[in-house]
């Protein structure tokens, strides 16, 4: 687990109750965190799973989707696929173009690889200076496949305020549901 010290004591009970999980220090950048955490992982481990606290609203099923896809093909993340429309500006201020979203996915998280196509890959990252945005493109970079796990537009990202409505109200349905 990737945590700053100052909150591992909130983890207590987990590491009591079961000795394989460690933690790590957060870094600058995701990468480096991410990196941090790969160096606690045993050699033995089949899969490493990185999934983001912002997005607190993964389903079980989602999770056991993406690490079976990533135990059959070497890696997956789990992805939508993208609704709104995308432009892109050379400038920040006039559209140069549209994108075609047929062929575009936004990507959640977890995202799920063997820790050895990670090394591999950070290693490839490292020699050639290139900056990555997730955990799957550090794969990429090998190449080697990704796998996309089709998941739910519920797994949302919370990182500003206007999101905590949404969330709240993602879970106030799944909570009706499950009555």
């Amino acid at each position: 687990v990737v945590i700053a010290e100052e909150y591992r004591d909130d983890l207590a009970g987990v590491i009591k109750s079961d000795s394989r999980v460690k933690f790590a220090d957060p870094g600058k950048e995701r990468q480096d965190s991410v990196f941090n955490g790969l160096q606690t992982t045993p050699d033995d481990a089949s899969l490493v799973c990185v999934h983001d606290a912002a997005r607190p609203l993964v389903t079980p099923e989602e999770i056991y989707n993406v690490i079976d896809d990533a135990s059959e093909h070497g890696a997956a993340v789990l992805a939508v696929p993208m609704k709104a429309t995308v432009k892109e500006s050379a400038d920040g201020e006039f559209v140069l173009k549209t994108i075609d979203r047929a062929r575009l996915w936004e990507i959640h998280t977890p995202q799920v690889m063997r820790p050895g196509l990670l090394r591999d890959g950070f290693a490839k990252v490292e020699k050639e200076g290139l900056a990555v945005t997730d955990d799957v493109s550090i794969v990429e970079q090998l190449p080697a496949p990704v796998k996309i796990t089709v998941g739910e537009y519920t797994n949302i990202k919370i990182t500003t305020p206007e999101d905590m409505p949404m969330a709240e109200s993602i879970l106030l349905r799944r909570s009706e549901v499950a009555v």
